[in-house]
């Protein structure tokens, strides 16, 4: 609900600014023109996966997951980095925090272990494996519209490099902060039968076939759209009383509108002239180390959202907006409110009973957050050298 209020007063103040002058229709217009397909995927794909989870697909996953864990803590974790880190990339941070939050604390449970090192790899690896496709944050879908409309796999060759360190650093550090909890032993519990396998059947499906279109070059709120207007035709006829008006996340779609448009009023006021006076402006590491790092800062001290979108028009090449992705999906790891998808994981932690520090959760990410931002743009830095 609160987000849903702040989204309007923003919604409120970008109107206010377009009637008011400071933003002219024609820029709010060729906005929206930009970013209604980015809010149609991100709805559409959070309808595939809620309807998914009630179909018991990733519950289905999760459990498969702890048997071939093979009673080891650690290689259970290591399968639970590979799914945050797969579900991020083809479904999004979003899909990852607020579907794999449950499912991991459920599996951590069941093996009679300590959930938050596994909670605290999905929110981490939510944020930082979503630097390899468009799909995986909006931010990225954002730059590709910047970047020309790359295809996907365009994208994931400007990308691969700083999204394997941003991977690796966060999995690395967890790891070695919780190593005790991870070096112990479980026994699994017993699998739960699918209640309703036509609908499983179905649901894994068109989850297969989805994440292969989304990388095909399509538009990808065409796939989404399409998969989720198949799965609410086959729940309408199995199970109705799951389709509810709140498997759309409309405060999260009024939020992020909201934030953009107040982004546009405040670039028409003059705010890209004074961060492009922080960000620097040339291709050196060091010039994009200094643009990633003003990304991470904006990143946590707003949300990494409108961050991207301050900073966007002063990044003014490609591979400026590469280094300036890695600070905003790399670097909000420090303050609760640096993503949507971190406050998302939150909602879900609180829902089941899991107590976190939010004192600790900023001291981690103060340091691995730096570390990761800038060991990613020396490795976009290393291999753009080397191809040139």
């Amino acid at each position: 609900m609160r987000t849903a209020v702040i989204g309007c007063v923003l919604l409120a103040l970008g109107a206010a600014s377009v009637a008011v002058g400071i933003l002219p229709l024609a820029d709010a217009l060729e906005l929206w023109g930009r970013i209604w397909p980015v809010l149609l995927f991100v709805l559409a794909i959070t309808v595939v996966t809620e309807l998914a989870a009630e179909a018991g697909l990733f519950r289905f996953i999760a459990e498969r997951t702890a048997r071939w864990g093979r009673g080891r803590a650690w290689l259970l974790w290591l399968l639970v980095v590979a799914f945050a880190t797969l579900s991020t990339i083809f479904l999004s941070l979003d899909t990852t925090a607020v579907l794999l939050t449950p499912v991991v604390i459920v599996l951590a449970r069941h093996a009679g272990l300590n959930p938050l090192p596994f909670a605290l790899t999905t929110v981490w690896l939510a944020n930082t494996a979503s630097m390899l496709l468009p799909v995986s944050n909006l931010t990225n879908l954002l730059a590709q519209h910047q970047l020309g409309g790359l295809s996907p796999l365009g994208f994931a060759a400007m990308t691969w490099a700083p999204a394997l360190v941003c991977v690796v650093v966060p999995a690395a550090a967890i790891f070695l902060v919780a190593r005790r909890s991870l070096l112990l032993r479980y026994e699994p519990d017993a699998s739960a039968p699918v209640t309703d396998r036509p609908l499983f059947a179905c649901s894994a499906i068109v989850v297969a076939l989805l994440l292969p279109a989304l990388v095909s070059g399509v538009a990808v709120w065409i796939p989404a759209v399409c998969a989720a207007l198949i799965l609410a035709a086959v729940f309408a006829v199995r199970r109705r009383e799951v389709l509810r008006a709140s498997l759309v996340p409309f405060s999260l779609l009024v939020l992020a509108s909201g934030l953009l448009f107040v982004m546009a009023a405040a670039h028409a006021l003059g705010l890209g002239t004074a961060l492009a006076a922080v960000s620097g402006t040339g291709e050196s590491p060091r010039e994009l180390l200094r643009l990633a790092g003003v990304g991470a800062f904006g990143a946590n001290a707003i949300n990494n959202l409108p961050a991207y979108l301050a900073l966007e028009p002063v990044a003014g090449s490609p591979l400026r907006l590469i280094a300036l992705l890695i600070g905003v999906n790399a670097g909000p790891l420090i303050t609760p409110w640096a993503s949507l998808a971190t406050l998302l994981w939150h909602r879900r932690l609180t829902a089941m009973g899991v107590a976190l520090s939010w004192r600790r959760y900023a001291l981690l990410g103060v340091v691995v957050a730096p570390a990761t931002v800038a060991l990613a743009v020396l490795a976009l830095v290393l291999v753009t050298h080397g191809a040139s």
